[in-house]
């Protein structure tokens, strides 16, 4: 349980870091999304440039069966490797925005 809470800490801490840059243009909300009961963790952009508007997932992680599932990374960098550098081990860390058989090649979990 302990290695549990720890796994939901640091996605929250991610999640809410990116969830404070501002975009450099437009009128766009960041959203922050935490469903600890259901370990999901998502960050939405919404809002407009100009007469576009513009709404989109930038991160989307969950948590299951122990391991760190990024389903959406939006970064710049990726959170994999800040993960890492946490202490998560990369065989908890699954890179599940890769096709299941590209996953083995990523250096990651593969599930």
């Amino acid at each position: 349980m302990e290695k549990l809470e720890r796994y939901r800490q640091y996605v929250e801490n991610i999640v809410k870091e990116y969830g404070q840059y501002k975009a450099s243009y437009g009128d766009i909300e960041r959203q922050i999304v935490i469903d600890r009961e259901r370990d999901r963790y998502q960050l939405w952009s919404v809002g407009w440039v100009g007469d576009r508007r513009i709404r989109g997932c930038s991160l989307q992680i969950d948590i299951k069966d122990g391991k760190i599932w990024i389903q959406h990374d939006g970064t710049e960098f990726g959170i994999a490797d800040e993960l890492a550098e946490m202490g998560v081990p990369k065989e908890d860390i699954v890179l599940a925005f890769h096709a299941p058989y590209k996953r083995k090649y990523t250096g990651f979990a593969v599930e």
